[in-house]
C-alpha cells in the first residue's frame, strides 16, 4: 500500500481550520496547566570535618618522615637539619592538617 504524503502546510492549514471551527462554536476550554511538583533535594548535608594543624618533616621524594604539634615547629626543624646533615637527600618542615575523630 502506498502512503499518503502531507505536508506541513496542509497540516497547519487543518489545524487553523479546527481553531476558527472551534472559535466559531463558541466553545473556550481552557486546560489547566499541571504545577510540577518540586523535587526534593538528593544531597546529604555536609558532615563538618574538624582538622588540626602538625608540623610535618618530609624528605625530598615528599614521604613524611616525623609529625610534630603545631607548638614544636623548633623540634621539627632540629629533626630536618639532622637527617640532611645525616643522609644525601634533604630533608624539610611543612604544615600538615589532618582530620579529628571525633568519637
Amino acid at each position: 500500500m502506498a502512503r499518503k504524503v502531507v505536508s506541513r502546510r496542509d497540516l497547519r492549514a487543518e489545524a487553523e481550520a479546527a481553531e476558527k471551527l472551534e472559535a466559531a462554536e463558541g466553545g473556550k476550554k481552557k486546560v489547566a496547566k499541571k504545577k510540577a511538583a518540586k523535587r526534593k533535594s538528593r544531597a546529604k548535608a555536609a558532615a563538618e570535618v574538624r582538622l588540626k594543624a602538625f608540623w610535618g618533616v618530609f624528605n625530598q621524594s615528599l614521604k613524611r618522615v616525623a609529625l610534630y604539634d603545631y607548638s614544636q615547629r623548633k623540634e621539627a626543624l632540629k629533626k630536618a637539619e639532622e637527617l640532611t646533615a645525616k643522609g644525601k637527600s634533604p630533608h624539610f618542615v611543612q604544615p600538615v592538617k589532618e582530620i579529628i575523630d571525633e568519637a
